[in-house]
């Protein structure tokens, strides 16, 4: 297996979209590649089933921030205050679907360790949850309402939230390490009623954490986008080579803006 490392900074919703599904066409037999990025402006994404309608489309426009479809399911995240990761890989050599997302969960978690050792509460969520009845709630609409099975969290509550899916011959992995609080202004976005935007924010704050909150001081992303990619190193026994892809649609231009 070859393994590549692609940090490509902070770009808009659609070029970090794109850009994933760009990787997995281009993706051979034998290779797996990491990707780091960020977002700017900050963005809402959309699990491939939501509909457009659920937002309040002209409140994001007049906070600039921008809205745009995954190619993975799952549910509304506020791309802000965190690190996005995404995986790509050819998926036969993988054993199962859950054991692919497993072990990549893994990995950040190592990586995370490496960026400070006062995150040893780390871990694993264990039981999956009845997302049908949970889907049914208020809070239905947001990626980071509830945990699933093998993903992190901290002292109970979520940290990172990932979605999957095949394309092809090929798995897409990505996810969202949060770094700090903003991401649950997501809400305010709904169209809900006042009332039952407070209700979801009660409940958000008791479910969700942040690497700034844990730590209580501010985030060093270079140190951060170091240790992830030293935590899958670790994991999967080997190097991971640096490369810078051209990326040729005019219509997609990086900002490159390394934060």
């Amino acid at each position: 297996m070859k393994y590549y490392y692609l940090n490509t900074g902070a770009n808009n919703g659609k070029y970090n979209m794109d850009y994933d599904i760009h990787l997995a066409k281009i993706c051979k037999p034998g290779e797996f590649y990491l990707r780091l990025y960020r977002w700017n402006p900050y963005c809402i994404s959309l699990g491939e089933n939501q509909k457009y309608e659920s937002i309040n489309i002209k409140k994001a426009a007049d906070n600039k921030i921008d809205i745009v479809k995954r190619p993975t399911g799952g549910r509304a995240i506020l791309h802000s205050e965190e690190l996005t990761y995404s995986v790509i890989t050819f998926a036969k050599v993988q054993k199962s679907l859950h054991h692919f997302y497993n072990e990549i969960n893994k990995a950040l978690i190592t990586g995370l360790l490496f960026y400070n050792d006062r995150l040893t509460k780390i871990e694993l969520e264990t039981e999956q949850p009845d997302f049908p009845k949970i889907y049914n709630e208020n809070k239905e609409n947001m990626c980071f309402a509830t945990t699933a099975k093998s993903e992190i969290k901290f002292e109970g509550k979520k940290l990172v939230g990932s979605a999957q899916r095949k394309l092809g011959n090929y798995l897409l992995q990505h996810g969202s390490i949060l770094c700090g609080s903003y991401h649950k202004n997501l809400i305010s976005y709904f169209n809900l009623s006042n009332e039952k935007i407070l209700d979801i924010c009660n409940r958000i704050n008791d479910i969700t954490t942040d690497l700034e909150s844990i730590l209580n001081e501010n985030i060093d992303f270079t140190k951060l986008k170091k240790s992830i990619k030293r935590g899958f190193e670790n994991h999967f026994g080997d190097l991971f080579t640096e490369v810078s892809l051209n990326y040729g649609n005019e219509e997609l231009t990086a900002v490159y803006q390394v934060l």
